[in-house]
């Protein structure tokens, strides 16, 4: 991987014409899974790749990986991606199970493709609606080359992960997932993500960045968080460089930028109750990203 040092980056817009490269496979990519993006996330996924470098051979972690676009992209680079979740994924859908190498830590962390599809069926209402767009989903992933490597869900959340075991990761990743953690949980977490890193591996994590105080985004159910919380939270000391004296210079290159604002997912508009209800362009908070090496001497 490249060398890099610790640090907290409140991440630029500018990200997305530095990397465009990375930008445009990512939306291929998503496209292909009918995923889409969170609002930032393109920068958020893009900090963090550009700043892994190769992964190809490497153990990654994806902590709070929901069934979000990086563990994907990690796979198809050639990386072994653990993909930890406290939610339940073991009737993962079928687009990710035909285009990837899947398995789960544990028996019951991923249910066999006949035992899925009996769960999926059980819960639909509209059986015809739902059967009549299976061919759509499954024929962009019907074509495609399985991942290089694997993809090996387990479902537990990051606070205890008994069944890995110490300096045994390369590196952590978490896109927009750690602030989800109440603040007092949070420390724990990251105590845990650093336990199962090896010497010189390095998490990258983003999460959303306040100015003066930390407080609560309740659409998006996620703590902001000051500089001073973050080096608390990490364990960063008082040298470790961070940006967030250009705060409000970023926050309103954020706010203006129109790549982000023209092209909002589809969800946005469904719904009131997100990170821009309705669809409406609204930026609260704006992301952070917050690189910590484990200590080679541990």
């Amino acid at each position: 991987m490249t060398q890099i040092h610790e640090k907290i980056e409140i991440l630029s817009t500018s990200l997305i014409d530095e990397h465009r490269p990375t930008v445009n496979a990512l939306k291929r990519l998503a496209a292909s899974l009918g995923l889409e993006f969170g609002w930032h996330y393109l920068l958020d996924l893009t900090w963090i790749i550009a700043h892994l470098g190769s992964v190809k051979g490497k153990r990654i972690l994806d902590a709070g990986a929901g069934i979000g676009v990086m563990q994907w992209y990690l796979a198809e680079q050639g990386a072994q991606v653990i993909s930890v979740d406290r939610l339940d994924r073991a009737d993962l859908p079928l687009q990710f199970r035909r285009r990837f190498r899947l398995r789960g830590l544990r028996p019951h962390d991923l249910r066999s493709p006949r035992q899925a599809l009996g769960s999926h069926l059980s819960k639909i209402k509209n059986l015809r609606k739902k059967l009549l767009s299976l061919p759509r989903l499954l024929i962009s992933s019907a074509f495609s080359r399985p991942s290089p490597e694997e993809v090996v869900l387990y479902n537990q959340d990051l606070r205890h992960m008994p069944d890995l075991e110490a300096d045994s990761i390369d590196a952590v990743v978490a896109v927009s997932a750690l602030e989800h953690n109440a603040p007092e949980d949070l420390e724990a977490v990251v105590a845990e993500l650093m336990r199962v890193l090896k010497p010189g591996g390095i998490l990258l994590a983003t999460l959303g960045a306040a100015k003066e105080q930390d407080w609560f985004h309740q659409p998006s159910r996620g703590w902001c968080y000051t500089e001073a919380s973050l080096r608390r939270l990490f364990h960063l000391n008082p040298q470790v460089p961070s940006n967030y004296h250009r705060y409000d210079e970023l926050f309103a290159a954020l706010v203006n930028c129109a790549e982000l604002r023209h092209n909002l997912a589809s969800f946005y508009f469904r719904s009131g109750d997100n990170g821009m209800p309705w669809g409406k362009w609204d930026p609260q908070y704006q992301p952070v990203g917050v690189c910590k090496i484990k200590d080679k001497n541990v």
